[in-house]
């Protein structure tokens, strides 16, 4: 069954083409994870998505209907950057309000222990520091039993203890079969939790995919030696080499072609050790393919079969 099909939106605000005709496919059950840099489209796209703002042109179905039918059944619980929540109540106050909106909630209870608000659950909203604030609006997302999890940034002014139980909580509710699409700055985030990740630049969408897979579309390496008073300018000529670095007594040479490199180096530098060769991370390849210069034209979109 598939969760999320747009195809071919479109959305402008003036002269600011926000989303520029972009297609997406997520099947019930995913969890996709959705970067870019900042402006790239990707909060007016779920915007689309969660029928808070209308498409210029494409369509939009969410479990086979429109948007706001999904959410008026319950089908879809959000958790957005903008709003704040309502002063004056408690946390279980707020959070039994929003789940009597709904026909099938989860206990209010349950809702407060997987995110973690037990123990604060009769403070007052206004009253919470920036990390419990996101965990209440966790709480709301969750308490409407949501088929589809749509979250924006989720782990902003948590710490490091937040967004590791949060991430855990997460996995529970992937386990049980709900989809879920995140859009976050934190690449480690994407990297080790979502199933697929899209990106976006300039309202396009760059590349859509595993991330194993978008790592290898740049197609570069690092190796990494212990080589002491090695020229730098040296390692440079070397064949396959991009850019050569100093960190201490050790060198990073960026590869184009890491085997020709690799012999070379120790073709010329026999006494080399610790040798390491590493493929390039999530955040070289969402800074080479998300790049401004990379993407600005029309022209530049992948071919169809590299988008789904």
């Amino acid at each position: 069954m598939t969760a999320i099909e747009a195809s071919g939106l479109r959305k402008s605000y003036g002269d600011v083409h926000a989303v520029r005709g972009i297609d997406i496919s997520i099947a019930a059950g995913e969890t996709v994870a959705l970067l870019g840099p900042n402006g790239a489209g990707k909060s007016t796209t779920i915007d689309m998505l969660l029928g808070l703002a209308d498409p210029d042109s494409g369509e939009v179905s969410v479990f086979g209907g429109p948007p706001t039918a999904a959410v008026d059944a319950g089908f879809v619980g959000a958790m957005l950057q903008t709003g704040a929540l309502i002063r004056d109540l408690s946390v279980r106050e707020l959070v039994s309000m929003v789940a009597s909106l709904y026909p099938s909630p989860l206990p209010v209870d349950e809702a407060l222990e997987l995110t973690g608000m037990s123990a604060l659950a009769d403070h007052r909203t206004q009253k919470l520091s920036g990390g419990e604030t996101q965990r209440v609006r966790f709480a709301v997302a969750i308490v409407a039993n949501p088929k589809l999890l749509v979250l924006d940034e989720p782990t902003v002014a948590m710490d490091v203890e937040g967004r590791r139980s949060f991430w855990a909580t997460m996995r529970s509710l992937a386990s049980e079969g709900r989809t879920i699409l995140f859009a976050t700055h934190y690449l480690e985030e994407a990297d080790a939790y979502a199933d697929r990740a899209i990106l976006m630049a300039h309202g396009r969408i760059v590349a859509d995919g595993p991330t194993n897979e978008i790592k290898a579309k740049v197609g570069t390496r690092t190796i990494r030696a212990t080589l002491p008073d090695a020229d730098l300018d040296a390692l440079r000529l070397l064949p396959g080499v991009s850019s050569a670095e100093r960190r201490g007594e050790a060198i990073a040479l960026s590869c184009a072609d890491s085997d020709a490199a690799i012999r070379a180096l120790l073709a010329e530098h026999s006494q080399a050790r610790d040798i390491e060769i590493v493929a390039a991370g999530l955040e070289q390849a969402f800074l080479e393919l998300t790049g401004d210069g990379a993407h600005s034209e029309p022209s530049a979109v992948p071919p169809a079969e590299a988008v789904t």
